[in-house]
C-alpha cells in the first residue's frame, strides 16, 4: 500500500508541476511584474522582471518535474529508457535508429505530461467554442 501511495503522490505532483509550468509560472511572473510596475503604462523594467521571472520560475518547475519523474521511475521500478536521438541529429549514412535489444517506451512521467497537455487543450477548446462568446459585432 505504501508504494501505491508513493506512486499516486508522485503522479499528482508531476501533474501539478506540468499545470503550473503552463499556468502558475506565467501568472506568478505577471504578478511580480505588476508589483514592480505600479500605476501607469508598462515600463521596460516591469517587462524585464516578467521575462526574467518567467524564465527562472519555469526552469525551476521543469527541474522539479525531472526530479519527480526520476523518483516515480524508481518507485515503479521502470528501467532506464533507451537513448533516442532526434531525427535532425542523425547521420545521413543510413545507420539504424534503434539498437538491438533496446526498445523505446514512454515513461510514467511522459505519459502524465502528454495526458495533461491533452486535457488542457480539450478544456481550452470547450471554453473557446462554448463559453467565450463572439467578439464579432461587439461594440
Amino acid at each position: 500500500m505504501s508504494d501505491r501511495l508513493k506512486r499516486f503522490s508522485l503522479a499528482s505532483l508531476m501533474a501539478t508541476l506540468v499545470l503550473n509550468i503552463w499556468t502558475g509560472g506565467p501568472l506568478l511572473a505577471l504578478w511580480l511584474g505588476s508589483r514592480v510596475q505600479g500605476e501607469g503604462p508598462p515600463t521596460m523594467g516591469a517587462i524585464a522582471i516578467v521575462l526574467l521571472a518567467l524564465g527562472v520560475i519555469c526552469f525551476c518547475l521543469y527541474r522539479a518535474l525531472q526530479a519527480a519523474s526520476r523518483a516515480y521511475d524508481e518507485v515503479t521500478g521502470s528501467p532506464p529508457a533507451a537513448r533516442r536521438q532526434a531525427p535532425w541529429l542523425r547521420s545521413m549514412r543510413g545507420e539504424r535508429a534503434s539498437y538491438d535489444g533496446m526498445q523505446y517506451e514512454l515513461t510514467g512521467g511522459e505519459r502524465i505530461v502528454i495526458l495533461s497537455v491533452i486535457v488542457a487543450f480539450a478544456a481550452f477548446e470547450v471554453w473557446f467554442f462554448f463559453f467565450s462568446g463572439s467578439p464579432i459585432g461587439a461594440t
